[in-house]
């Protein structure tokens, strides 16, 4: 059996770096505007860029399009940074620790480190970050593109039920494991969502959503929830069952690889995921997974936070 290929991560701002980058919160809130309008200051109710710098407020902004009396904004409205008595410096470093590890930091590793008084609010801090790392816009996947599913979570007496995924609970739906659908595409990106279950409809859907009616190839294993996604697109697959694991192009190593990045996150660092939050968890990965060759992985975090 081939072993799951290994992504490789672009090497990330060091703590060194990052304290000589932003040694206060001003210099962070210059580094949040830079990002989140690299042309310019613009009013985030109505994108209208002429706006006036309050100079006795630094970093607020008046915009008179809005209203009569004006719209007054600062550079964290409308970011997860919005509405918090933390300062930003915090949140930046928290979200260095969590982008420069490939399997995930726990809230109590953020806890300990940053000297936050209560676990809860690294928590907080580290599901708000995961939110704003989603990517609601991602472009849909082409090329030769691997598709399967995993399961996430369950009782610990029941870990090894399901193991040939053709026997009752189908891969876990019978032990209290979560599904998650995954597609990749081959030295791209990869887009894992939580599913409710395994079953064709399912499995169709997502599919239709993550992948280009242009892809050149769908490779799936031999699991019946794959049917109707053969009848749709140009697929093959490979079978398991029958002791094939890689023929020719043919294969599903690579969203193996990924899955195995997930788990170990979750079993190695987060321990427990419940299914409530799991997606949030999944956007993380999948966000450090897509920007593995990005050397500002933090600024394009950053922009969309």
């Amino acid at each position: 059996m081939a072993k799951p290929s290994k992504p490789k991560f672009t090497k990330q701002m060091t703590l060194r770096q990052f304290d000589e980058l932003f040694p206060d919160d001003d210099a962070c809130k210059t580094y949040l505007a830079a990002r989140r309008w690299p042309n310019g200051v613009r009013c985030p109710r109505c994108d209208n860029d002429k706006v006036w710098a309050l100079h006795a407020r630094p970093f607020h902004w008046l915009c008179r399009n809005c209203s009569a009396d004006g719209y007054r904004f600062s550079v964290i409205v409308e970011t997860i940074f919005e509405e918090t008595k933390i300062g930003l410096r915090d949140w930046f470093r928290v979200i260095h620790m969590m982008l420069t590890s490939k399997k995930g930091v726990a809230a109590l590793e953020v806890q300990r480190v940053m000297g936050f008084g209560s676990y809860k609010t690294a928590h907080y801090m580290c599901h708000r970050i995961r939110a704003g790392l989603l990517d609601p816009n991602f472009r849909k996947l082409v090329g030769i593109v691997e598709a399967d599913e995993t399961f996430i979570g369950g009782k610990a007496k029941n870990k090894h039920i399901g193991k040939g995924r053709g026997g009752p609970g189908r891969g876990g739906m019978g032990s209290g494991k979560t599904p998650i659908a995954g597609a990749i595409e081959r030295g791209g990106n990869v887009v894992a969502r939580v599913i409710n279950n395994v079953r064709k409809d399912t499995l169709t859907q997502f599919v239709r959503e993550a992948v280009s009616d242009k892809v050149s190839l769908i490779v799936t294993d031999e699991w019946v929830g794959y049917n109707q996604v053969h009848e749709d697109f140009p697929t093959s697959i490979i079978r398991h069952t029958h002791g094939e694991y890689v023929v020719g192009a043919v294969h599903t190593n690579t969203i193996e690889g990924f899955w195995s990045l997930v788990k170990r996150g979750v079993v190695g660092t987060f321990h427990k995921v419940s299914r409530k939050y799991l997606p949030l968890y999944v956007a993380e990965f999948e966000f450090r997974y897509n920007n593995r060759h990005n050397p500002d992985i933090f600024g394009t975090a950053v922009a969309g936070c």
